[in-house]
This record gives structure tokens, sequence and C-alpha cells, in this order.
């Protein structure tokens, strides 16, 4: 029984990338969803289609919140776990929970993320084949060119992610395009 669990699991397709850690953007923003009562800061990270569930468990969880520490504890935990899952399930991952804080990432997705930031490409050159830099380098560009979006633009914001997470598949050396949908549902 033990193997055909342990099969199954292998199956299940994960990506490196960071979208499931404390510390990762998709918690980030889901964090500011509830520090600001604004749920579009989360809602860039899920297809269209997928909105009515993350509502319905925002809505209650900023109720609950207010019932106490422990509560609010409880309540953020489960929005930010249904929206990591909506998320993970959208890109074609598997969701196994929200990874800690601190949790290990990859040097390639440091280093990914830290190039967007910086608006500097050139230190992944080193980590990144040199027959995909090009490639990567457009990736890069377009992901760049779509950050600067308001926060109530949820389409702009799902053009953004759908062009992050493409940036990221492929610097993490995936020639496929996840089963992500967010530009396609805005």
């Amino acid at each position: 029984m033990f193997a055909v669990l342990k099969r199954l699991f292998e199956l299940i397709p994960t990506a490196e990338a960071h979208c499931d850690t404390a510390d990762g953007p998709a918690v980030t923003d889901g964090r500011r969803a509830l520090d600001t009562a604004n749920l579009n800061h989360a809602l860039k990270w899920i297809p269209a289609d997928q909105e009515d569930e993350l509502r319905q468990v925002f809505g209650k969880a900023m109720v609950v919140r207010n019932l106490g520490a422990e509560a609010r504890e409880v309540a953020d935990r489960l929005f930010l776990e249904t929206l990591v899952r909506i998320h993970r399930v959208a890109e074609g991952a598997g969701f196994t929970g929200i990874q800690a804080s601190g949790a290990e990432v990859e040097p390639i997705v440091v280093a990914a993320d830290q190039a967007l930031v910086d608006g500097d490409l050139e230190p992944l050159r080193a980590l990144v084949p040199s027959e995909r830099f090009e490639k990567l380098a457009k990736r890069f560009e377009v992901a760049r060119a779509k950050r600067g979006f308001p926060v109530d633009d949820v389409p702009a914001g799902r053009e953004f992610v759908a062009a992050y997470v493409s940036y990221f598949t492929f610097a993490e050396g995936h020639d496929h395009e996840h089963t992500h949908v967010h530009a396609h549902h805005g």
C-alpha cells in the first residue's frame, strides 16, 4: 500500500517555484488582501472561474478574524491555503500545503525573482544554458512590462501573473507552459 501511495505522489506534478512558500509572492499578496480587506491583491493569482470559491473563503475569513487571535490565525491559514491550492492547480501542479517561512528555494528562482526587482537579467546568465538565455530575456521583458498595474485591475494582474509564471517556469528549465489560465479568464 505504501509503495502505491508513494508512486501516486511521484506522479503529481510539482514545480520548483516559490508560490507555495510562506515567503512567496502568492502568500504575500494573500496576507496583503487580508490586512487591507481588499481581495484584489490575491485574485490575480487565480483564474477568474475560481473566484467564487476564494471570495467565499475570504468573506468568512474576514468575519472570523474579528473573533480573537486564534480565530484570526485559523481564518488566515484557511484563506491562504485556499489561495495557493487554487493557484497551484491552475498551474497543473500539486498542492501539498504552504511551505514554512524560510523554506529552501532553488537558486535560479531566487535569482529570477531578484532580476525582476532589479531589472537586470544578467545575473541569471550563469544559471541558464546559453541557448535558452535569449528566450528567457523575452519572457523577462514581458513580465517586467506587465508589473505596474493598479491593484483593482484584476485582469491586468492576471496578465502579469501569467507572464511571471511563464518567465519562472522557463528559467527553471521547463520548455512547456503550465496549464496556467490567468490571462485567458481575465
